[in-house]
């Protein structure tokens, strides 16, 4: 009787609990989430390079130290602000004029309106 009552116990007891290579399982499970995660935040990245967007990323806006980054298919050109209003070479090429709801409408100069070269 204390044979088969040992017996039941040891099939009631949980062998797998002590296996060490459980853990090392558990560690694999955790590195395949984090790199699921950061794939995740690497796609959804505004200057993914597999992305065919185009898009324009501006840091530290109407600051001295502002930059633009413009990504255009496959290419990827940043510019730096010097922090002096007006510099550079160009034309008038419109006007653009901010509505009431914030929104921002351009007129681009058109015919009699465009400035000679």
């Amino acid at each position: 009787m204390a044979e088969s009552r040992r017996m039941r116990i040891d099939i009631l007891g949980d062998a797998d609990e002590d296996d060490p290579i459980l853990s090392v399982v558990n560690i694999i499970d955790l590195f395949l989430v984090v790199i699921a995660v950061l794939f995740i935040a690497v796609a959804e990245n505004p200057l993914n390079p597999f992305a065919s967007q185009d898009v324009v990323v501006i840091k530290n806006a109407g600051k001295p130290n502002m930059e633009m980054l413009v990504k255009e298919g496959n290419e990827l050109k940043q510019y730096q602000s010097s922090g002096q209003i007006g510099e550079g070479q160009g034309m008038k090429a419109g006007v653009a004029y901010r509505m009431k709801d914030g929104s921002m409408v351009y007129v681009p100069e058109t015919g009699a309106d465009a400035p000679k070269r």
